[in-house]
């Protein structure tokens, strides 16, 4: 046993999968969120202080403080991720840690590297990179507006650091000693007059949820940009999060521009660890007075936070699929709440979450109806292929306005959500379908790579010769993807410049910016690509957008389908005729009459929602209930099973929770092992809570006879079933 009459005790979160504290002996008092180093098993770990003891049962192993000039994590960050930790039932260490920079969980001080800044000499003005080097030119850029720091310059190109050194050695920059004091903004555009009301409605104090529902075009981003000039101004720092990676570059340029002596923090995955590390110390600081981040930007600390944006607050990849299981949007509002500040959403399709709240008037609705450049919206018609013959997927009529577009020197996209050659590859005597080995899924077929490939754990083959099972040499790709419609639009446009745009080519942030520049020289004439494309991305030359195999989202067994179909193809959609030339989107579908082909043609959003909103209420579905999900897998279904059906047996009777049976996951096989789920749903979200607190101490003591083979885990507010 160890007292405090030498040492202090300590409890001290760790990465271990275990919903508790530990007791180690500090040499003294070490304030609530310390980081320190401490021995766990063999290793050595970084654990954070949340807690003090009298005494401890246990005989204590020390706690080394991490000496690194950092102050302890502050109190409103460590009540955000207890809060995360608590709603989204993950323990507390692996939450801590997820929102933790990957420089700050390891048992090492981090010493933030010295941040100077650099502006332009004369000779760096008289000087231009090549035009195609388009992360150079961004940067000089940058330093030609003002002052730009080592940090922000980092988050511009990946070796601004290396380039800065070349360019101070040639004479191009210099250093400067300070950050100028008094914000400084870019050239302002006239808002139009949709844009004044809109932004005179917005609240400026206090916790405040608005959304900002503006069709695509209506100069979302412009409102954004005001009112963080505001907070700025105001001293105060701005949070915004946006969706995609890929949105990070093009938003963080135009906030460059606009806010050019101001430290301008980027939070994203793809970050290098010192970069993204860095930048997170830097809002922490205060540095940073803006912050631009996808869904992990939602942790970052900000001791002067004045505002959050949420940029199409409706997109699925704010929750996060493993681990913690948080939606970034929805602890935006906690946290902007718990802060007592105003929160945007910004979407053209907003949830229906949301939309319900603003129905009700939990928050304001702010619509902007109207596109920013005075252009009119696309206009959208359905092509009817039922009987129309296709080739590779695209009709006669497509065809032929593929190439006017072409001819008129005009962009066009075609769009299908689905990347490789085809969805399978087939035999066309035995019927045998190319499967993954570990996986309940088909293998695509990437004929340039001349591979098959599992798009679900990453399990790749050569493509065989022969059918396994028959030996028959003729096997058959079945069904579309992007790199089977560009070929398609490589022979039946020929001459005509195709460029393919999904995670197959553009795996950096750098192969944007050539994207963005080849378009913008005119490079292009045809872009194909799947979701990638459809959000948030201004291309002024692109007049025709054609949307090929839709049709699938509507036979899904997932009651979220629809409203994620009209969402992708409203923001597909608003792409087109975004400049001076009028857009046309042309939608393949054998399905013309159906409702939410005929809502899409009117760009009528609010119709669409309420209708899906009352279907949603007659069914009992969100956002009418509160859901969470008990999944398990094992290397056995009936392990699986066997384990679920025990917790279902032992959780006692709440009035108004249902708790149904177990089933098998909609994907049986996920990477080599066998999966099955429960549901659990309450109209209230108090009772639903209590059963997630019985479940959660039950599941820990059931799942013990199964050892290592068997993995659980809660899905709350699950986007997935």
């Amino acid at each position: 046993m160890t007292d405090a009459s030498s040492n202090t005790v300590i409890r001290v979160a760790l990465d271990v999968p275990l919903d508790r504290t530990f007791d180690y002996a500090a040499p003294g008092p070490l304030a609530i969120g310390s980081r320190v180093s401490v021995g766990f098993g063999p290793r050595q770990m970084v654990g954070i202080v949340l807690g003090h003891a009298t005494h401890s049962e246990f005989d204590l192993k020390p706690a080394r403080p991490i000496e690194d000039m950092l102050p302890p994590l502050p109190d409103d960050w460590l009540a955000l991720v207890r809060f995360a930790a608590d709603y989204y039932a993950c323990a507390p260490g692996p939450a801590l840690f997820t929102a933790l920079p990957p420089a700050l969980r390891a048992p090492r001080p981090f010493i933030p590297a010295r941040d100077p800044q650099y502006r332009l000499t004369p000779a760096g003005r008289d000087w231009q990179p090549p035009r195609r080097a388009a992360r150079q030119c961004e940067l000089h850029a940058a330093l030609a507006a003002s002052p730009l720091a080592r940090s922000s310059a980092r988050a511009i190109a990946a070796d601004a650091g290396r380039r800065l050194d070349d360019w101070l050695a040639a004479g191009w920059i210099e250093e400067v000693d300070d950050q100028p004091a008094a914000l400084t903004l870019g050239p302002l555009p006239a808002l139009t007059p949709a844009q004044q009301q809109a932004l005179d409605q917005l609240p400026r104090d206090g916790f405040s949820p608005t959304l900002l529902f503006g069709i695509t075009g209506s100069g979302k981003t412009e409102i954004y940009l005001r009112r963080i000039a505001e907070t700025l101004a105001a001293g105060r720092q701005a949070l915004v999060l946006v969706p995609e990676i890929n949105l990070t570059p093009q938003l963080e340029s135009r906030f460059r521009a606009r806010f050019p002596n101001t430290v301008i923090a980027c939070l994203n995955s793809s970050q290098p660890e010192r970069a993204r590390s860095e930048a997170w110390v830097a809002a922490w600081q205060g540095r940073a007075r803006l912050v631009i981040g996808t869904r992990l930007g939602v942790f970052a600390p900000l001791p002067e936070l004045g505002l959050i944006v949420v940029d199409e607050e409706h997109d699925a990849s704010f929750k996060q699929q493993d681990g913690l299981r948080y939606s970034a949007r929805d602890l935006a509002i906690w946290r902007a709440h718990r802060a007592g500040v105003p929160i945007l959403l910004g979407s053209a399709t907003p949830s229906l979450e949301s939309w319900r709240h603003a129905d009700a008037g939990r928050y304001g609705r702010v619509e902007l109806a109207e596109r920013a450049t005075g252009a009119a919206l696309p206009a959208i018609h359905l092509i009817d292929i039922r009987r129309l013959p296709l080739d590779d997927g695209l009709s006669v009529p497509a065809i032929e306005a593929l190439a006017r577009c072409r001819d008129k020197g005009e962009v066009s996209l075609v769009y299908l959500n689905r990347r490789g050659y085809s969805p399978a590859l087939s035999c066309t005597d035995c019927g045998w379908i190319a499967g993954c080995p570990s996986c309940s899924a088909k293998l695509v077929l990437h004929l340039r790579e001349r591979q098959l490939r599992c798009h679900h754990c990453g399990h790749h083959q050569p493509v065989p010769h022969a059918c396994p099972d028959c030996g028959n040499p003729d096997l058959k790709p079945l069904g579309q993807g992007t790199q089977r419609v560009e070929a398609a639009l490589t022979r039946v446009l020929p001459g005509a410049r195709i460029r393919r745009i999904d995670r197959d080519t553009v795996s950096h942030r750098d192969a944007w910016a050539e994207v963005y520049q080849a378009i913008h020289d005119g490079e292009v004439d045809v872009l194909v690509g799947t979701q990638m494309l459809a959000k948030g991305h201004d291309f002024p030359t692109l007049s025709l957008v054609v949307a090929l195999n839709t049709d699938g989202g509507l036979y899904s067994a997932d009651f979220r389908a629809s409203e994620t179909l009209f969402s992708q193809l409203m923001q597909v959609a608003g792409r087109a005729g975004r400049a001076e030339r009028p857009g046309t989107v042309l939608v393949q579908t054998q399905l013309p009459e159906h409702p939410l082909y005929q809502a899409l043609c009117r760009h009528d959003y609010p119709g669409f929602a309420a209708t899906l909103l009352d279907e949603r209420k007659q069914t009992d579905m969100p956002p009418y209930c509160h859901q969470f999900v008990v999944r398990a897998d094992s290397e056995k279904l009936a392990d699986a099973r066997a384990f679920l059906g025990a917790l279902v047996a032992a959780l006692p009777a709440i009035d108004g929770v249902c708790v149904y049976d177990p089933i098998t996951a909609s994907m049986v096989r996920l990477e080599g092992r066998e999966r099955a789920q429960v549901l659990v749903q309450s109209a209230q979200r108090g009772p639903l809570r209590r059963m997630l607190a019985e479940l959660t101490a039950q599941a820990p003591v059931l799942a013990k006879p199964y050892g290592r083979h068997l993995r659980w885990s809660v899905d709350v507010d699950p986007l997935e079933l």
